[in-house]
């Protein structure tokens, strides 16, 4: 059984609508993370039995759970919507790990809630299958994310273009307050809102904010040094989120949201996946501008509480905006050192990231692979293993490259291999592997999604037996566009 502590059901009516999920007709567990189960304290073995199958699936819940949709605005692709909110998630409750931090525990695809604008509430199987992969995968890459408690098959059938095998999938978050959610008050004035909102997030996320001379100045602070942490951390594994519109930038700096998200095989700056950005705006490069972007969003929200005079306001908020820019870009290149093996007292100021990079571009070489076999390089293997289905580039090419990469680097040493091995991973979730799992899944084949999540856990050991994930996809097998669940 699980005791909740819900605070969050505890603010003001207006932030939420109390909604039941709705029950599914054959719920059967797919896949529970026992590890994370065991962080959280619950009980695995219940979680596993009949009773707790039901709650996983939201078809009975403990006395403790007040369950409920969480509301929010959100600018999705530049255009406002002054109401979103969780049209297919519901918030069961809150509980405190094992460090006593507190989590959500929430439903995806647990039914319709008051947020549904039109909407089933329900997910498919594969979404669930995707998400679970994915949040996973960022995870053991240790990128702060969401993370996946379990996956449900409902037996039922959800239409999309065509009709898909349901699923209910259980996501824990240290919470699910967005960018949006602060617009959803200021898009209706509600300036109370907003402060209580800002005080409820400064409690739960960012304590120290709350002793600055200027608390709502400092929180907005602390969210712009976490997403320039985090973006960084996606560009350097090829991570394309997809949807970074403002309601899915947790104001907690976890990556949320797994629908047409992707990994780069290719490089390419440029690179989109989702179907439905067709002008780019979420492109792999242009991430880092979108967080600033979404952050000025925030900004205005917190305006009238940051300084009386608007234009002061807006002078600190730009200062806040520049030093994002400035801790994101020293956290691109350190990262990006890091994965070149240049020694920390060395770092790389831009110009030897980017020459790689534009390398990478120009030859059409395989992001993940180059790393890895760099990495190999730096550990004693010859160059011609960099060359090995990397890419349509050249030995001249390459010759130029490397001799600049060993002045740099400073050649062979063990804590060079060392920092390149804590950096490159070896496995990713491949756009083509996940897309097998999430087939074999439909049909009710769930060992492939097994053995992927496990090869997920541990992405930067060899392990021969795990050689098959680390294979780029042959031309037949490349995912060219990936698709929202809804």
């Amino acid at each position: 059984m699980i005791l909740f502590d819900n605070s969050y059901a505890r603010l003001p009516e207006r932030f939420f609508a109390n909604q039941q999920p709705t029950p599914v007709s054959a719920p059967s567990l797919v896949r529970l993370n026992e590890p994370l189960a065991r962080d959280l304290g619950l009980d695995r073995a219940w979680l596993r039995s009949p009773e707790g199958v039901a709650m996983l699936a939201g078809n009975t819940l403990p006395d403790s759970a007040e369950p409920l949709a969480q509301a929010y605005a959100g600018h999705q692709f530049g255009g406002f919507v002054p109401q979103l909110g969780d049209g297919r998630a519901i918030l069961l409750g809150e509980l405190k790990d094992r460090e006593g931090k507190r989590r959500d525990l929430q439903l995806k695809g647990s039914g319709r809630t008051p947020f549904s604008r039109g909407g089933d509430g329900r997910a498919t199987l594969g979404s669930v299958v995707r998400e679970y992969l994915v949040s996973e995968a960022m995870f053991g890459l240790k990128i702060p994310t969401t993370r996946a408690l379990a996956a449900i098959s409902t037996g039922e059938r959800v239409p999309r273009q065509e009709f898909h095998p349901g699923g209910v999938f259980t996501r824990v978050a240290s919470s699910h307050i967005r960018v949006g959610t602060f617009q959803y008050f200021f898009a209706q004035s509600d300036l109370d809102g907003i402060k209580t909102l800002a005080d409820f997030v400064i409690e739960r996320h960012y304590p120290d904010a709350a002793n600055a001379a200027n608390p709502c100045l400092a929180l907005l602070e602390s969210v712009a040094s976490s997403q320039a942490a985090l973006i960084a951390k996606w560009l350097q594994v090829g991570f394309i989120h997809g949807v970074m519109n403002t309601d899915n930038m947790t104001v907690s700096g976890e990556t949320i949201d797994f629908g047409p998200c992707a990994f780069m095989d290719i490089f390419h700056p440029e690179k989109v996946f989702s179907s439905i950005d067709s002008h780019g705006r979420y492109a792999w490069g242009n991430q880092p501008n979108i967080g600033y972007w979404n952050l000025e969003r925030l900004g205005e929200t917190l305006a009238p509480f940051i300084a009386e005079d608007i234009a002061t306001a807006k002078e600190q908020i730009d200062t806040v905006l520049e030093n994002y820019l400035a801790d994101f870009k020293k956290a691109h290149f350190e990262g990006f050192s890091a994965k070149l093996g240049i020694p920390q007292d060395k770092a790389d100021d831009g110009q030897f990231t980017t020459l790689t990079l534009q390398l990478l571009a120009r030859r059409e070489i395989d992001f993940t692979l180059f790393f890895r076999h760099l990495t190999r390089v730096a550990e004693g293997e010859t160059k011609s293993d960099l060359l090995a289905g990397v890419g349509k580039t050249s030995v001249e090419d390459l010759d130029d490259w490397l001799i600049t990469w060993e002045k740099i680097t400073g050649g062979a040493s063990k804590e060079r291999s060392e920092r390149m091995r804590a950096h490159n991973p070896i496995i990713i979730p491949r756009n083509h592997r996940v897309e097998e799992a999430i087939a074999a899944a439909e049909k009710g084949e769930f060992e492939p999604f097994k053995r992927f999540t496990e090869a997920l856990t541990d992405p930067f050991s060899e392990d021969s037996a795990l050689d098959p994930y680390e294979v780029a996809p042959s031309p037949e097998e490349v995912v060219c566009a990936t698709f929202c669940g809804t």
